[in-house]
């Protein structure tokens, strides 16, 4: 995966490319610009959340159109993990911080969380290919798939909640 910040870097207007020789406002620039592409890569794991979620709800399809209604629980429960999960990395905080607040978050820190969040892209690739190797309601039994699945949520929901520090500690820890 390319660098999204030197591809949007890459990709300012004159406007913004004349602001970057004023002195002090392309650290502001470079800070903002920061924040903009963390914004759209938490959009983009959302969305593909958002995808796999209606991928297992395609398969729970299948098993309600068989009959087989046992099975739903898991699938609901699932269904509930994702939804939450997605709406966590939608909404998070993105890395904004008040001239009066104690914890000034500068461009080290976004960087990090950058970092973090790109490291989370391949985790939810993962996932989505456990959703997928789901069976429909014909094949086998689906119950050992699904708590594959919700184990991988479950330790993306931990990592997830580790965000805030990845952005306060040094890339050491």
């Amino acid at each position: 995966m390319t660098d999204s910040y030197e591809e949007a870097r890459a990709g300012r207007n004159w406007l913004e490319r004349l602001g970057e020789k004023v002195p002090g406002y392309r650290g502001y620039q470079d800070r903002e610009l920061r924040r903009d592409v963390d914004k759209l890569q938490r959009e983009h794991l959302a969305l593909a959340l958002a995808r796999i979620k209606a991928a297992l709800r395609e398969t729970a399809r299948t098993y309600v159109d068989a009959g087989k209604i046992g099975t739903l629980a898991a699938f609901d429960r699932l269904d509930r993990k994702l939804d939450g999960l997605s709406q966590a990395i939608r909404f998070a905080d993105y890395g904004a911080s008040g001239i009066f607040d104690a914890v000034k978050i500068g461009e080290r820190e976004l960087e990090r969380l950058h970092e973090f969040d790109l490291a989370l892209v391949e985790e939810v690739e993962s996932l989505g290919a456990e959703v997928a190797a789901v069976p429909a309601a014909g094949g086998e039994e689906s119950a050992a798939a699904l708590e594959t699945a919700a184990a991988r949520v479950r330790g993306l929901e931990e990592k997830w909640s580790g965000r805030a520090s990845a952005m306060t500690s040094s890339p050491a820890e």
